[in-house]
């Protein structure tokens, strides 16, 4: 049976609970075996060896992580397991690269269906957020097929929900604690947002816009005293605590009912709830031009202390008889993240001026997926498949609060001044109107199997498509002087009782100043596209794909200039015709030969194409691009496989891609104080090329005392090369320099290499209860995170080197544990300014943009199946 979860918050610690019952009619009480219902795919596909075969026969390049291999490697969520698969890496809060390219080359399916992104600031839904206690399989297609969707350079990932064999119950927990943030004093919390509501989410309703501008066009309005002290329910405040342990906490119910002779009706409803407490410190710089020399901006040290809570709930319903399928899945997430941020240090290339400001701020994001899937075989040769989702996504942050002050010697008496956006309330919104997205598909199977297992061609027909509407608010309440004294004493921590004392003594007062037109912004997206495949068989040896897709893009955004009460609207509307081309040879029964050609789109990122200047405390912003065109990607793919048995495998790939009107990251000059924004433009194109090596091999093979042992490895290594647009030309060109003395860069985000590999020793006993040990380690070359301007260097990601240990053991039928050690090595992430810049660097030796230590994690988890 197919197990589906839904995600939703449940009161207790960390941990995965299964239960399943096996209910018998009496129409079938001569049965010796009640068959699984398959929700969704089948049993045998759970296991490494069952998904190397699976890979071994497809005709494109697909690879997977099976369930076996997730609980092996101790994989918690989707964005870890991801990580295990050839030339894929994780890059800090920014997603997934693929193949060393940026996380908006990838797209996302959630059982086939089209998902949005619930964070305008990432391509595809934050994986973290998707536990996988009842993943099945998680697919990674890295060549392109027409019936995918064109939004297609990286890879496509589809997240399978877990399927079961046999009824049973499961109930785990789980406990971890960090070197650097459990047990930490006065760790640092929105007043009361380590309780009960905070846990849940529910304390985001305190931080909403007050209801006298809530549903209005900003219009400046002045609060009164009154409102001043009671419209604005959340705090300044913050609360010192002790940071606990991580924790999780799981429950899974599956049943499934024999209906008639050859029916199988399933129901599985399932829910995880887990809280972890982050603290990081570091870096937090900005550089910029000054003359002929770079400098300088900022240099502050920011302390972080994040308290996030995660909630997930998956249901699903699922009727399996003889060729009929039907599913209806439900999947619920929601992520809250409760963030303090305390800077020091200097800004704006004020030495002198050591100042001190703080961000309050939550980050919430709900996403409800609701999925209705159906497939049915008529004879042997016909199928239909359909499926059709509907989406409610939101993500905000309400009530960003940020105050700042001179650096003080005392924390609880500080000198501050009001004025001068010495107080500032932000909320932003990225309300998801409405997402749908539907698929169908006709298959028929043509020829004369003869004594063949298939038939020798299979002709498709389909269609798929998604609409996403988007409505988009950001607004600011600033805190203004009254007609008294401006400068008051606070406790940095406990500010709020001098706060309410100045109102009450017309010494402070809130008002809304956002502009009254450029505060909302609509998005509208429709994609609707055909397609055709055509799929070859001559012989056992041969398959050839043939495919084409005929796809729509129609984007609307509605958008005003600051000051401005003419709407603009900008309608982009292209087709694309995206041919595909797979062969395969299968040279024996061990060797496969493939080709894969090509051509597909990359969308913008949400808050690249956003019309709004997202700003920082730091004075760093992002402003978003509404004139960003979509990249046009021309992709080709060799690929040897080699099995020598069916659990071991090695490959080697070559790729090449010309991507037009890449899409790139860049520090753009800008007006604001510190000089500099993080924006976005199309390159006029990007060429890459690259080799993938893949390998799983059983050590048992040098002595028999190894036999235990099992290594799998993988490398990426990739060269690119951008041609500049004019837009980018504009800004990196340093003035004094023409075209040509540009310096040669590769592609904003693509790593020369990535390594991925991990060793394995199992140990089954006389009841085949096994033991695993397995270390996990990966790394990405340096690449650049944001292109330079205004005379500077580019900015880069440096490598950062991570190795896990996770061990296992199945102590019997009933008890099982798992113990894991994360980030052993404890590298610093740094993002650093590059030593070519063409005007002198004046810096006194500091290249660093920002970087901080996550720590060493230590996990331990027990389960009970019964």
């Amino acid at each position: 049976m197919k197990i589906h979860k839904l995600s939703i918050a449940v009161l207790f610690l960390s941990g995965s609970v299964f239960y399943a019952q096996e209910i018998k009619q009496d129409t079938v009480k001569k049965e010796n075996k009640i068959d699984g219902v398959v929700i969704q795919g089948s049993s045998n596909k759970k296991t490494e060896t069952a998904v190397l075969g699976e890979q071994k026969k497809a005709i494109i390049q697909k690879q997977a992580v099976s369930a076996e291999e997730i609980s092996r490697k101790g994989i918690s969520n989707v964005e870890q397991g991801l990580t295990k698969v050839t030339g894929i890496t994780t890059v800090e809060g920014r997603g997934l690269f693929v193949r060393g390219l940026e996380e908006r080359y990838n797209y996302l399916l959630i059982n086939g269906l089209g998902s949005p992104s619930n964070n305008p600031f990432q391509k595809i839904i934050a994986l973290k957020q998707f536990p996988t206690d009842v993943v099945g399989k998680l697919n990674i297609y890295k060549t392109f097929n027409s019936n995918l969707y064109g939004d297609f350079a990286g890879a496509t990932f589809d997240i399978e929900t877990l399927t079961i064999d046999k009824a049973f119950s499961k109930i785990e927990f789980g406990i971890g604690i960090n070197t650097l943030s459990t047990f930490k004093d006065h760790f640092k919390v929105a007043e009361g947002a380590d309780g009960m509501n905070g846990y849940l989410g529910l304390n985001s309703r305190d931080r909403r816009l007050p209801n006298e501008v809530r549903n209005e066009r900003p219009s400046n309005h002045v609060f009164t005293k009154e409102q001043s002290l009671s419209s604005f329910k959340d705090s300044w405040n913050v609360d010192n605590i002790k940071s606990m342990p991580n924790t999780s906490i799981g429950f899974t119910t599956a049943q499934k009912i024999k209906t008639g002779e050859t029916g199988n009706l399933g129901v599985l409803f399932s829910l995880n709830q887990s809280s972890k407490y982050s603290y990081r410190e570091g870096d937090n710089n900005q550089f910029r031009n000054n003359g002929p020399t770079i400098e300088l901006s900022n240099l502050l040290n920011k302390k972080d202390y994040e308290y996030e809570t995660e909630s997930s709930v998956l249901l699903g319903l699922g009727y399996k008889n003889k060729g009929t399928n039907v599913n209806l899945n439900a999947i619920y997430l929601q992520n809250s993240s409760n963030i303090i941020e305390d800077f020091s240090g200097y800004k704006n290339g004020q030495v002198l001026d050591q100042r001190f400001f703080r961000t309050n701020q939550q980050d919430i994001s709900r996403f409800l997926d609701l999925q209705l899937t159906a497939s049915q075989k008529i004879g042997e040769r016909h199928q239909f498949k359909a499926g059709a989702s509907y989406v409610i996504n939101n993500y905000s942050q309400p009530d960003r609060k940020i105050f700042e002050l001179s650096q003080p010697d005392d924390f609880t008496h500080a000198l501050i001044s009001y004025g001068g956006n010495s107080f500032i309330r932000q909320y932003l919104d990225v309300d998801g109107r409405f997402y749908g997205s539907a698929f169908g598909e006709y298959s028929v199977f043509l020829g004369e199997k003869g004594d063949r297992k298939d038939y020798p061609m299979q002709l498709s027909v389909g269609y798929n498509g998604f609409t996403d509407i988007r409505k988009n608010s950001y607004r600011f309440i600033f805190g203004n002087p009254g007609n008294m004294s401006t400068s008051v004493y606070i406790d940095v921590d406990r500010p709020q009782e001098t706060l309410n004392t100045s109102i009450n003594n017309n010494q402070l007062y809130y008002n809304e100043g956002s502009d009254s037109y450029a505060y909302l912004s609509n998005i509208y997206q429709f994609v609707n596209a055909g397609y055709l495949n055509f799929d070859y068989k001559p012989s056992d040896s041969w398959d050839i794909l043939v495919g084409g897709r005929f796809e729509n893009d129609m984007r609307i955004i509605r958008f005003n200039r600051p000051g401005d009460a003419n709407r603009i609207n900008l309608t982009p509307n292209k087709n694309y015709f995206l041919p595909s081309l797979s062969v395969k040879k299968a040279l024996n029964n061990k060797n496969n030969l493939r080709l894969s050609l090509s051509k597909t789109i990359t969308r913008p990122v949400l808050i690249e194409t956003m019309p709004i200047e997202y700003i920082n405390p730091d004075n760093s912003s992002i402003l978003g691009n509404a004139n960003i065109q979509n990249s046009e990607n021309y992709n080709v793919d060799l690929k040897w496989e080699y099995f020598p048995t069916n659990k071991e495998m090695f490959a080697v790939n070559l790729f090449a891609k010309r991507i037009d009107n890449a899409i790139e990251r860049s520090m753009a000059p800008s007006a604001n104080a510190s000089g500099v924004v993080i924006t976005f433009y199309n390159a006029e194109r990007a060429t890459l090329a690259g080799i993938e090596l893949e390998g799983i091999l059983n050590l048992g093979r040098f002595s028999e005392a190894l036999n235990k042992f099992t290594l799998g490895a993988n490398a990426t290594f990739m060269y690119s090369d951008v041609e500049r647009s004019e837009d980018q030309l504009k800004t990196e060109r340093p003035q004094g320099y023409t075209n040509d003395q540009l310096h040669k860069r590769g592609l904003q985000g693509a790593a020369p290499y990535t390594i991925n590999a991990d060793l394995k020793y199992e140990y089954k006993n006389s009841k085949n209860f096994s033991k695993t040990f397995s270390l996990v380690y990966n790394v990405s070359g340096s690449k650049i995170y944001a292109v330079g301007g205004s005379g500077s260097d580019n900015y880069y990601e440096k490598p950062f080197h991570q190795l896990d240990f996770v061990y296992q053991n199945q102590i019997d039928k009933n008890w099982n544990v798992k113990f894991g050690v994360q980030n052993i090595l404890n590298s610093k992430y740094r993002v650093e300014l590059g030593d070519d810049s063409y005007y002198s660097v004046n810096t006194n030796g500091i290249y660093s943009l920002n970087n901080y230590f996550n720590g060493v994690t230590f996990n331990f988890t027990v389960g009970y199946t019964f």
